[in-house]
């Protein structure tokens, strides 16, 4: 057994991979990285800017040249040996997210790359706990209520991502009998709640740079509606929540969702980050079919900036619950804030920011 903890983690350097490791590099713990060849030299800076911030050393993180896709990552025989002999702690981030992304990659990355990861987990022998990242979004076309410890259903999905993530968190749900896993779902994740710093622009942004467009007109019909809301949580809230559950035994065996236990409807969203934008609210609301209609002819994109394969997260129908989520957060006093509080930190980005 290593003599301190060592963390596996793949999907660095990414977003939400980069912000993870940054938060757990001030606990007493190493990390081994996977990362592809390709961000080789992102992936140094990186690492660079946090050791500078955790007052740590470089060499205290190593990378490992791999390839979820690959059956063993595609590790040398002298990095599989490292990964397999030295890791304590997994965490699984590696994906596409994207929800227009094609079946093959979305099956070959995100499905059979889960494979692999839990396959190559089933051979460390002193791992402590498995952490994978999944999506609220495995619930597919279902509606109404999701429960945290629901997955399996035959509702269908609205794209690839969705499906192939379904399929990955099958493989981890299956280990959980052999495994000490924790299964993380977030909902939307958008920029920081302090900071609004983001890494790519979807999801809510979509809504943002709309506005922003022509904020005295288009604020002023609401295009949301008070039956369906999206569910938002700010990057650090999820970065925060994982950090916390990194060694809780607790945790073990359960899936959580990483949501906002009151998220706004739609309508309420619009009208938030109007205000925020231009300082007023709609004063009328458009029909959520006729809106939906229009959003999905041909030249809408061009004109809103939102593309089709978007359309439909702004009318899903369904409420993370968290229940489980809430009970093994509140010790460590961490809570989703309701986007109230930081939709002004996220419109001040995406306003100095036009481009990322």
């Amino acid at each position: 057994m290593p003599d301190r903890e060592i963390f596996f983690i793949t999907g660095f350097p990414g977003f939400i991979a980069n912000r993870l490791l940054e938060r757990l590099a001030r606990q007493d713990c190493d990390f081994i990285l996977l990362v592809q060849p390709s961000l080789l030299g992102r992936a140094r800076e990186e690492i660079a800017r946090i050791a500078q911030l955790s007052g740590r050393d470089v060499e205290e993180f190593k990378f490992v040249e791999g390839d979820i896709s690959v059956p063993q990552m595609g590790l040398s025989a002298a990095d599989l040996e490292l990964v397999q002999q030295q890791t304590t702690r997994v965490f699984h981030l590696a994906a596409v997210y994207d929800l227009a992304v094609p079946e093959a990659l979305a099956m070959r990355v995100n499905a059979r790359g889960t494979r692999n990861v839990v396959n190559l987990a089933r051979t460390l022998p002193n791992l402590q706990q498995f952490h994978h990242v999944s999506t609220c979004y495995v619930a597919g076309k279902r509606e109404g209520v999701i429960l945290e410890t629901e997955l399996r259903h035959d509702a269908g999905y609205r794209n690839y991502y969705e499906e192939s993530k379904y399929l990955a968190e099958l493989e981890v749900e299956s280990a959980k009998s052999d495994l000490p896993v924790t299964i993380h779902r977030p909902a939307v994740v958008c920029g920081d709640s302090k900071t609004g710093e983001t890494g790519k622009y979807d999801g809510v942004y979509y809504l943002i740079h709309y506005l922003l467009r022509w904020p005295s007109v288009l604020s002023t019909i609401n295009i949301g509606n008070h039956k369906v809301s999206l569910n938002l949580v700010p990057v650090d809230f999820v970065v925060d929540a994982m950090a916390a559950l990194a060694f809780d035994e607790r945790a073990i065996g359960k899936t959580l969702q990483l949501a906002d236990p009151a998220p706004l409807t739609t309508n309420q969203l619009f009208n938030a980050i109007a205000k925020s934008i231009d300082g007023h609210k709609s004063k009328i609301t458009a029909p959520a079919r006729l809106v939906r209609f229009f959003l999905m002819l041909p030249p809408s994109p061009k004109i809103t900036g939102l593309p089709h394969h978007a359309v439909p997260y702004f009318f899903v129908k369904q409420l993370y619950d968290t229940t489980q989520s809430q009970q093994m957060l509140a010790p460590h006093g961490i809570h989703c804030p309701p986007f109230e509080t930081y939709v002004d930190q996220i419109v001040d980005f995406a306003k100095q920011h036009p481009v990322i």
